[in-house]
């Protein structure tokens, strides 16, 4: 028997060894989970709105960003209308959702908008040049939306 030859293995060290790795894929599996879901609720928000902006129901959209008294429904039109900066909006794609570098109150979600629908491929270069990427803050307690601070 050589040095690197294994024998049989006692029964205790077997059963550490399944136990440390059934732990640790637990924890794993923990990770992986929390991580998929840590933002899900202002996610949802983020596509409730474009859903909104999509089917042209700019009303409910204003609803549901963060309408304030310097931010009037015109100024919303001008934003998100059809003829407005972001306008118009056929198709959209979340991208990412991110916690601010310095912490807040809220998450950047990162969207991709188009104004093609469906939502162009990756391999169409004459629709993706006009494909626009927007932040959007989504407070986290009432999930409202307006521009990143």
């Amino acid at each position: 028997m050589g040095l690197l030859d294994s024998g049989n293995e006692e029964p205790k060290s077997k059963i550490r060894r399944y136990i440390i790795t059934g732990v640790a894929f637990a924890l794993l599996l923990t990770w992986g989970v929390w991580h998929l879901m840590r933002f899900y609720p202002e996610k949802h928000a983020a596509e409730r709105f474009f859903d909104a902006v999509v089917a042209g129901d700019l009303q409910r959209a204003y609803q549901l960003w963060k309408p304030s008294g310097s931010y009037k429904f015109q100024d919303f039109l001008d934003d998100w209308g059809p003829t407005g900066y972001y306008g118009p909006v056929k198709s959209y794609h979340i991208e990412s959702v991110q916690a601010p570098p310095r912490g807040g109150s809220g998450v950047i979600v990162v969207v991709e908008i188009s104004p093609f629908q469906p939502f162009p491929a990756d391999t169409d270069a004459a629709k993706n040049r006009r494909t626009k990427e927007v932040r959007i803050w989504v407070e986290t307690q009432d999930k409202s939306l307006s521009f990143p601070p």
